[in-house]
């Protein structure tokens, strides 16, 4: 039992917790909102069906109720320093994997937007919002389609509201180079090709429509399926020009060793974006904070050794527990009303 010094203390202390958490939830007028591949947020169940044993208790992760506590703790530091209101997710197995992070982290009480993908491997796209901050007024799965006929995640678009005024959110895990580079090249062209559609319908009803696009592509800024395919530029003078209808904000990231958002050959990859539309740019409604967008980085958060210098420090490398955090950097951005 605690002793009455130490009752107060905990008084104290989740007292202030709550008054930081509602001052933040009371500003309505601007909101952070960030993306994450969390690496693997698997649950402990060989499921029949997807390729999902590994992480299984008995499978080759070995893996124990200690390494999922570590898992979930070292999510849950991440998302609890940066903090955001809307927070896209991918790379988890479930609703319940999300629920047992929400509840691990206890600074926001986050509500959930999931659905289940076709994925072979079981994993979906998701995302967390503060329902102190906003509310969902729609939300859908869209499927991508493969030339391959192969089954991959599904696309999240989700439509948010704050203050008024709505928003779109698109939550994207394109298809992985596994199998080789230039033989995974036309699914990743699907996935653009699909999400420009689905970002044209939009605009098509409200030419104004704020609208951001998240996710890890599994390819760079300048490679066809994002540039091409689904159209965003990293020149931000040129949209609204030529059918430029998105920005691709991650130009400052591309190609810097200081700012990668993956690795992988040695090479500082961007494969992590956030792009937007006209919308967010045109002083009406929701509008990118500038200067806002960002690379959740740190020291501890990198590996500082070897030829793995510099790279994300991620949970497990093959089979061995490294117990960090992911292979991939968070990314996140603010808007704010005009």
């Amino acid at each position: 039992m605690f002793d009455t010094a130490q009752s107060k203390k905990l008084k104290y202390m989740f007292s202030f917790i709550f008054l930081i958490h509602f001052v933040l939830a009371s500003d309505s007028n601007s909101l952070r909102i960030g993306f994450w591949n969390v690496e693997n947020l698997f649950d402990e169940t060989n499921d029949a069906g997807v390729n999902d044993g590994e992480f299984a208790l008995g499978g080759s992760k070995a893996m124990t109720p200690e390494v999922m506590s570590l898992k979930l703790k070292n999510l849950s530091e991440v998302l609890t320093k940066i903090n955001p209101d809307i927070f896209g997710l991918c790379e988890v197995e479930n609703r319940d994997m999300l629920e047992r992070w929400n509840k691990a982290c206890h600074v926001r009480n986050y509500e959930i937007v999931h659905y289940d993908s076709p994925d072979n491997r079981g994993i979906d796209v998701a995302l967390f919002y503060d329902p102190l901050k906003v509310s969902i007024q729609d939300s859908k799965p869209i499927k991508v389609l493969l030339p391959s006929g192969g089954k991959t995640r599904d696309i999240l678009l989700v439509k948010i509201e704050s203050n008024g005024h709505p928003f779109y959110v698109f939550v994207n895990h394109w298809p992985s180079k596994y199998g080789g580079v230039e033989k995974t090249i036309p699914l990743r062209a699907s996935a653009g090709k699909i999400l420009r559609r689905e970002v044209e319908k939009i605009i098509a009803k409200e030419p104004s429509a704020d609208i951001i696009v998240m996710g890890d592509l599994n390819d760079e800024p300048t490679d066809p399926s994002v540039k091409k395919h689904l159209g965003a530029s990293l020149d931000s003078s040129k949209l609204g020009k030529n059918d430029i209808i998105l920005w691709n904000v991650m130009e400052a990231f591309h190609r810097n060793p200081q700012g990668s958002t993956y690795k992988y050959g040695g090479k500082d990859m961007v494969y992590d974006h956030l792009i937007v539309s006209p919308g967010l740019m045109d002083n009406r409604g929701w509008g990118l904070r500038p200067g806002s967008v960002s690379i959740f980085d740190g020291e501890k958060y990198r590996q500082h050794e070897g030829k793995y210098d510099g790279y994300p420090f991620r949970f497990w490398a093959g089979n061995r527990l490294l117990g960090g955090y992911s292979d991939h950097m968070p990314i996140y951005l603010e808007i704010e009303l005009k």
